[in-house]
């Protein structure tokens, strides 16, 4: 439902759906829901290295995005509310 709901609001065609902003999006929406679970569950090791995995995986995604398209990056940001990489 909310993978619809994210290509519906940013036009995005179905072709799209390997781009990396749709990546990042998918790539948040599963970090809330294990940040969800792991606040219920907090001894869960494997499910917070899972964790780790995706932020980082997202992490990559957003340093990619920022170096290729600036404008993009900064519309992404804004629209899932997720801090900036932090600049060296």
């Amino acid at each position: 439902m909310s993978k619809k709901l994210f290509i519906g609001s940013s036009l995005l065609s179905k072709k799209q759906t390997g781009s990396v902003e749709f990546q990042i999006f998918h790539l948040t929406t599963r970090v809330l829901k294990l940040t969800y679970h792991l606040k219920l569950h907090g001894k869960d090791y494997s499910s917070q290295r899972g964790l780790w995995k995706i932020l980082g995986k997202r992490k990559r995604l957003l340093g990619y995005l920022s170096q290729t398209n600036s404008t993009s990056y900064e519309n992404l940001i804004n629209q899932l509310n997720i801090r900036k990489l932090k600049t060296r």
